[in-house]
């Protein structure tokens, strides 16, 4: 039986990884950090994400880890309402429901499924080979042969970095703070993702289990010089809501970074390595897809892998299948982050009053687009 290297063992890589050992196969993932250390605090699960954990049959210990979401909430810097979109149709339509939970207890559960003997820790990628088969050079002085290599490895990925044309990772200009708070908000937020939109600045949050609020703060670079990266500070004109869970969160624990994703690329496989997750099409947050479409990804090429197909066949039925909506994703995404960020008072205003305008049809449509997962019914 061939030989499967997964690299990274991120949610899209131990998804690829389960998938792929569901259906029978020899697959190992290789994870250069010496444990599985989540990289953010909460995330979101969308729908379309969840019809794959369902298929793969772990939907449930995912919902019960997590909290249920039925609506997502964009409101102005006072949380006043400017679009709802209301998510229990879909939940009706598909049979699951979104969930937010923390990112260390979606990768232990994956991890727990696939087995931990399954995954190598401490494996940093120093060079590929590629012939008949894979030869991976890592930093440890091993060398390890696969059949096929799956690079789950990131938006900055070795892999792609080696074996594809130069691509390009574009700055937002946008700084965001990730944080775990333990605070009790009121019960209005109950089941509900809420992003508030200021002045060339946001702020998310939603509940991951009963004592925790995951929450996100992004803000125009031009905006930070002026505070000094103090957020109680950049959100003073926000809601008291917004301050208390900013307050709530201990010292020491909020990531920082900035936002970035990858110029769409064209080619994601060169002969038997391809490119999953943001390795392939790293996208901005502000659709809430990253993840999940690195999940669709995973569950896509378990599918259609057969051993008595041409590799490359599998490969470019993947790309043709996924790179449509993977593609449209990025684009929106990077859209709406310059939306909300906007800096002009008036134009704020106007963006504000056309929100409301926004007809639930209208909402709908898009999250169909991104809820549908077509080759799941084939």
């Amino acid at each position: 039986m061939k030989q499967i290297a997964i690299i990274g063992a991120g949610i899209g890589g131990l998804t690829a990884a389960l998938a792929f050992k569901q259906k029978g196969f020899n697959v190992t993932v290789y994870e250069s950090a010496t444990e599985i250390k989540p990289v953010g605090a909460g995330i979101g699960i969308a729908n379309n994400a969840m019809q794959i954990f369902k298929k793969l049959g772990i939907h449930e210990k995912i919902e019960n880890a997590g909290v249920k979401v039925s609506s997502m909430n964009i409101t102005d810097h006072k949380l006043r309402s400017l679009s709802v979109m209301d998510l229990k149709e879909f939940e009706v339509k598909y049979g699951v429901c979104n969930v937010s939970i923390h990112r260390a207890v979606l990768q232990n559960i994956l991890a727990e499924e696939i087995g931990f003997k399954n995954i190598k820790l401490s494996k940093r990628l120093l060079k590929i080979e590629q012939s008949e088969n894979v030869k991976l050079f890592f930093e440890d002085g091993s060398i390890e042969t696969a059949d096929i290599v799956i690079a789950a490895d990131g938006i900055k990925s070795f892999v792609r970095n080696q074996l594809f044309d130069p691509s390009q990772i574009r700055d937002t200009k946008q700084i965001c703070w990730r944080g775990v708070s333990k605070v009790l908000l009121p019960k209005d937020y109950n089941n509900k993702a809420v992003e508030a939109w200021g002045k060339g600045k946001r702020f998310g949050f939603v509940q991951i289990n009963s004592q925790d609020i995951y929450w996100y703060a992004v803000v125009n670079e031009s905006l930070i010089n002026q505070h000094d990266n103090d957020l109680e500070d950049l959100f003073s004109d926000f809601s008291n809501d917004v301050l208390n869970i900013i307050e709530s969160t201990s010292n020491g624990t909020v990531i920082k970074n900035g936002i970035i994703d990858l110029k769409p690329i064209h080619k994601w496989y060169n002969k038997n390595v391809c490119l999953l997750g943001d390795a392939a099409h790293a996208t901005t947050p502000n659709l809430g897809q990253g993840a999940c479409q690195a999940i669709e990804d995973a569950y896509l090429l378990a599918k259609l892998y057969q051993e008595d197909k041409p590799i490359e066949t599998v490969f470019k039925e993947y790309q043709k299948l996924r790179i449509k909506k993977a593609h449209e994703i990025v684009k929106s995404s990077w859209r709406i982050g310059k939306i909300a960020h906007l800096e002009n008072s008036f134009i704020i205003y106007v963006r504000n009053l056309l929100m409301r305008c926004i007809p639930k049809s209208a909402n709908n449509k898009q999250l169909e687009s991104i809820f549908k997962v077509g080759y799941l019914r084939n």
